[in-house]
């Protein structure tokens, strides 16, 4: 409004315009005064100037996909005081949406009919007291111009840390299987392991059980063949294709995916915020975990 009477005041006065719009001349010379003299502005209007800055920092910093409530509380890790219902009233106004979960329909796994897979060891219960006790895994599928390009994670429980993926354009046992040899070459995980996962072939295949039973880890096969016997993998599987996938389309190739999907593990694993952990990301938390294990009695904080 003051922009509209700047721009016809010669024409047609300021205190014409006001007896007709919304606005009283004093109220208008004052908003033009600070616009000359930015030292004049209200501590509010000061203070929402800087926070604009530190959110839209966080913002860019965590892939454009962090809501009001991810960045309030990465504003609170770096010590800068704001409630969270202001970061949401300036994520409005600077026009910042988080990122949203959607819906993957295609099949990226055949169910195995064969009923000596191995047993449900999980039971739906997705917990774990520890590192590298309880690793659960899956395949998501990317679209892209050259073709369908498939990503297979292996994720720790107790942490959520990705400890193991791979990119390709097939479906062959070797995805999954390249996969979790990742996550044994970076975690080399000592004591007692279960894997569990869906009951797709890439899981099931002669090459894949063999290689869990060399490395002495327990195989586990959801039991009903639904999302929910594998519900915390679907659910890193959902917040990759709403962080990446959805957000960043088109996708070219293979090679474009992959990359794509480097970037977001690093930044998943070492800086994104997880509320089921505590709102910390997992390298941190298993941080936390072993300092604990090093020194009982030490309280490790976590914001």
């Amino acid at each position: 409004m003051v922009s509209f009477i700047d721009e016809h005041k010669e024409t047609y006065g300021v205190e014409p315009m006001c007896s007709v719009l919304p606005i009283a001349p004093s109220t208008y010379y004052e908003r033009a005064r600070r616009r000359r003299e930015p030292e004049r502005r209200p501590q509010r209007e000061k203070r929402d100037e800087k926070l604009q800055a530190e959110i839209g920092r966080v913002y860019e910093d965590n892939h454009l996909v962090y809501g009001a409530k991810k960045v309030w509380r990465q504003l609170g890790r770096e010590d800068v005081v704001v409630a969270r219902c202001t970061v949401e009233r300036l994520m409005a106004r600077m026009g910042l949406r988080g990122a949203t979960r959607g819906r993957a329909y295609k099949v990226t796994t055949v169910a195995d009919t064969d009923q000596r897979r191995p047993p449900d060891l999980v039971e739906r219960r997705f917990v774990a007291e520890r590192p590298d006790q309880l690793w659960v895994a899956d395949i998501t599928y990317v679209a892209t111009w050259a073709g369908f390009v498939y990503v297979a994670f292996v994720i720790d429980v107790f942490s959520r840390f990705i400890v193991g993926w791979r990119v390709s354009s097939s479906l062959r046992s070797d995805l999954a299987l390249d996969a979790l040899e990742q996550a044994l070459w970076a975690r080399k995980p000592a004591g007692k392991l279960v894997h569990h996962s869906d009951r797709g072939t890439q899981y099931l295949s002669i090459r894949y059980t063999e290689r869990l039973a060399e490395a002495g880890i327990e195989a586990s096969v959801g039991s009903t063949g639904d999302s929910y016997d594998n519900a915390l993998a679907e659910a890193v599987n959902a917040l990759f294709k709403a962080e990446v996938i959805y957000r960043r389309r088109p996708w070219k190739s293979l090679e474009e995916v992959e990359l794509a999907v480097l970037e977001w593990v690093d930044w998943f694993n070492n800086r994104r915020l997880l509320g089921p952990i505590g709102h910390v990301p997992p390298a941190e938390f298993e941080t936390a975990h072993y300092a604990k294990q090093e020194n009982p009695a030490m309280v490790v904080g976590l914001n």
